[in-house]
């Protein structure tokens, strides 16, 4: 009897098991789904440090590291698809936290975006909600405002083949503030959550003609007092972090290395304003002449006062958090058989060496300038971003307090399946040289590329050296090599002359360098 009880047990379950197999059939034959990746391995050999002496940081010069990147799609309709797109890695070789180190365990599988597609039935109104990779329009180097992965809404509607509109709104961050422990050991943690938000709300309004593109834009944004309260030198627990950006230091007055003695200080505000516009113009009428511009405003209201120390006269001044700055960018190309030579530039407004009226260095919520590949995102120097083996960021540098021009020739082929891509570049400063008095020694502008990109005083320069190589394996399999160079120009003048009561030993300095090998399998 007992075994005719276990038969039926494993009846039922059969039967169960293939019920489920059948619906889960009968599922797929309504949805169809598409898997597209992408297998990342590189080998780098370089070194950022623009500083040198005591007090650098040390890293390895050589780092070898692998990313993978899958994406699924469900596609119902051409109305209606939903993609998840997971991220495993960037893990450093040997580099345990990350499961690079011997037996390979580390928890490194992430969700990149995760969102669905869906047009509001009987319109031409299409909407997709959830974590996107989110690009405000630009042209002529990338986005100086705002190219990475956030939670947003944004919904379409196309007027007619020329005219289109787009709204959106983005939330960076929220519910990150853990409260904080005032100066009396007074539990303040109930304040949790509290006015934490960022919110951001715009339009986007595309006009493409014959040989034409223009798209004017808008954004305003609502910064919570309490959004980007972190250990960075803010008097409050919470911390707020983000592979794409550091909102703390591109939306307000911060400098990179500046000591904010006492963190900032309320005005009672609840929220900071931001207002952002842009008119990117492309012009490829002229054909084979291909012409870019771009011009951005930012300003946002800030969130109050705050004391910073001035190492030259040995105290601390009080500075307001407030930041407001422009950028114009331009491109222009000619198309021949063998490649494209083309020649940019840009102009950036800069801090006026008064701290007690904020920053004139142009805001940004994630910036990914391209104009070069060792101090942009324009090359494939992609596990850059973890900046473990002394390289630079990849993605998320603006041009904020620098201008610069530069030449370029990029997609030169000569031989098959072989391309290449060469950029030189001046980067000068339109910052006061009286900045540097606010930067400690150990967060020297030189030393600290953050992600507004080198701080540099009108008495600096950089001068930058790109050669991007690829050579097609296969049809899915490439390997890039990317070069590049920097001769330092700062003014070493400048930066040791901020110390004149003995708080320093000078500044010595050295050129940046890399040279990196990927292997990419992308289907």
């Amino acid at each position: 009897m007992a075994a005719l009880k276990t038969l039926k047990k494993h009846f039922m379950v059969a039967f169960l098991a293939a019920g489920m197999v059948l619906g889960a059939t009968a599922g797929a034959q309504a949805v169809d789904f598409k898997a597209k990746g992408e297998w990342l391995v590189g080998f780098g050999l370089g070194n950022a440090n623009l500083q040198g002496g005591a007090g650098t940081p040390k890293d390895d010069l050589f780092s070898a590291s692998q990313r993978i990147r899958l994406q699924l799609d469900a596609v119902a309709s051409e109305n209606l698809s939903g993609t998840v797109f997971f991220e495993i890695g960037t893990q450093d070789w040997g580099y345990g936290d990350e499961g690079g180190a011997l037996g390979a365990d580390g928890i490194m599988v992430k969700v990149k975006n995760a969102y669905i597609d869906w047009t509001v039935p009987e319109t031409d109104l299409a909407v997709r909600m959830g974590l996107q990779a989110f690009a405000l329009p630009n042209a002529a180097g990338g986005s100086a405002i705002m190219d990475g992965d956030v939670a947003a809404v944004t919904g379409t509607y196309k007027f007619s083949d020329e005219v289109s509109l787009t709204a959106f709104w983005m939330r960076p961050a929220n519910d990150n503030y853990q409260g904080y422990v005032d100066g009396r050991g007074r539990d303040k943690t109930h304040y949790r959550h509290y006015l934490d938000n960022i919110d951001f709300f715009g339009l986007t309004v595309p006009l493409t003609f014959d040989g034409f593109e223009i798209t004017p834009w808008a954004m305003y944004g609502m910064i919570g007092r309490n959004a980007l309260d972190s250990a960075n030198g803010w008097d409050r627990n919470g911390n707020v972090t983000a592979t794409d950006g550091d909102m703390t230091n591109t939306l307000f007055a911060t400098l990179p290395g500046q000591n904010l003695s006492y963190g900032f200080r309320s005005k009672g505000r609840a929220y900071a304003d931001a207002w952002f516009f842009g008119l990117p113009i492309s012009v490829t009428a002229l054909d084979p002449v291909n012409i870019e511009f771009d011009v951005n405003y930012g300003y946002v209201s800030g969130v109050g006062r705050h004391d910073v120390f001035d190492y030259k006269n040995n105290r601390a001044k009080r500075a307001d958090s407030r930041r407001e700055g422009w950028l114009i960018k331009a491109l222009v190309e000619y198309k021949m058989d063998w490649g494209v030579p083309g020649i940019f530039g840009w102009y950036s407004s800069g801090d006026d060496g008064d701290v007690k009226n904020g920053s004139e260095r142009i805001p940004s919520v994630a910036g990914a300038g391209n104009f070069t590949s060792f101090m942009g995102c324009a090359g494939t120097d992609w596990w850059a971003d973890n900046v473990k083996g002394g390289l630079f960021y990849e993605m998320n540098m603006t041009y904020a307090g620098t201008w610069g021009v530069g030449l370029h020739v990029r997609d030169m082929t000569f031989l098959e399946d072989l391309s290449h891509t060469f950029r030189v570049a001046y980067w000068g400063g339109t910052n006061s040289p009286d900045m540097v008095k606010y930067v400690n020694q150990s967060g020297a502008g030189m030393s600290n590329i953050t992600f507004d990109g080198p701080y540099l005083t009108k008495n600096d320069g950089l001068v930058e050296f790109n050669l991007d190589n690829t050579y097609k394996i296969y049809e899915n399999l490439s390997v890039n090599l990317d070069l590049g160079y920097i001769i330092n120009c700062y003014d070493r003048g400048t930066w040791s002359r901020r110390w004149t009561k003995g708080n320093g030993n000078g500044m010595s300095k050295h050129d940046a360098w890399k040279a990196q090998l990927t292997f990419a399998y992308t289907f």
